[in-house]
């Protein structure tokens, strides 16, 4: 049986039946996927160590065992985990990916944390690349400024230690399906109405 597509072949042509049908079509896969294909993402960043003492994949799961294990709750837990999983494709604004990638899903605090992490953790290296060491400060005031800054003071910074007695994915996968099986908020689904 042939699924049904679209009548149109140019975006200027889409039909309120073709727009409810592309809807339908995306929620009934992606939900089911969105897990998978993240966790993918998480786990192709094993591999080079790029001059670090573990890599990307050990510094993801380092980081989610910190937050876990200070507490954080389940939805920091998983912005821990997958804060870089952007790397691979966009290392020069991989905190723009990972951001975009879990935003329909985390709260808008947790969302401007992934979003902006990097120039709090750019406090200890930035002054190597001709950059100011300082940068974060222009957000001091902003309500997810201290959630930041601890972000990378107690789960990013300390996350590249090879002893670190690090939990596997199978602790974490869990928690990734309970954040991505939530209804998303996005932009173009409240404006969308109720198709």
């Amino acid at each position: 049986m042939a699924s049904e597509t679209v009548s149109f072949t140019c975006m200027k042509d889409i039909t309120q039946k073709d727009w409810d049908l592309i809807v339908r079509e995306h929620e009934a896969h992606y939900p089911r996927h969105l897990a998978d294909d993240v966790l993918d993402m998480l786990k192709r960043l094993k591999g080079p160590k790029l001059g670090f003492q573990v890599d990307r994949y050990e510094h993801s799961l380092q980081s989610a065992t910190r937050a876990l294990r200070d507490g954080a709750d389940e939805e920091l837990v998983v912005v821990a985990l997958l804060h870089d999983i952007g790397d691979l494709i966009a290392p020069e604004n991989h905190c723009d990916v990972a951001a975009g990638v879990l935003k329909p899903y985390i709260s808008e605090q947790n969302h401007w944390l992934l979003k902006h992490h990097v120039y709090f953790t750019g406090y200890y290296f930035f002054q190597f690349v001709g950059m100011d060491r300082a940068m974060h400060k222009q957000f001091v005031g902003h309500p997810a400024y201290a959630a930041t800054k601890h972000f990378v003071e107690a789960y990013d910074g300390p996350s590249f230690d090879p002893k670190y007695d690090t939990l596997p994915l199978e602790t974490f996968e869990p928690m990734v399906r309970r954040v991505f099986a939530r209804p998303p908020h996005s932009q173009w689904r409240e404006t969308r109405g109720a198709a």
